[in-house]
């Protein structure tokens, strides 16, 4: 699965915890590299090849979808990621379920 472009058409409101050099500039072209349903807001948040969030930006780690426009032609490859990543999501919580301390 490649990367998928997306067009940033809402920047603001910039969280302090996230700097300059690590937040959206409106009108650049980013590409989605994986999807994660975020809590509490329950919306989707984009993981970005262009910009990696650490612990350093916490509790920061996605940007969410609203922030973001798509070609429709690659509407479908977004939908497709997105059941992937939340398939995979909820396999690793099952599987965290199983471990024991």
């Amino acid at each position: 699965m490649n990367n998928i472009p997306c067009l940033c058409i809402d920047s603001s409101d910039k969280p302090n915890e996230i700097p300059n050099s690590k937040w959206l500039v409106e009108g650049e072209i980013y590409h989605v590299i994986y999807t994660s349903v975020v809590l509490p807001q329950h919306e989707i948040g984009f993981h970005l090849a262009e910009i990696e969030l650490t612990e350093n930006e916490l509790p920061y780690e996605y940007f969410l979808s609203y922030r973001f426009a798509f070609q429709e032609e690659d509407l479908a490859e977004l939908d497709e990621l997105i059941q992937n990543c939340n398939e995979a999501d909820s396999n690793v919580r099952e599987l965290m379920k199983e471990i024991t301390l």
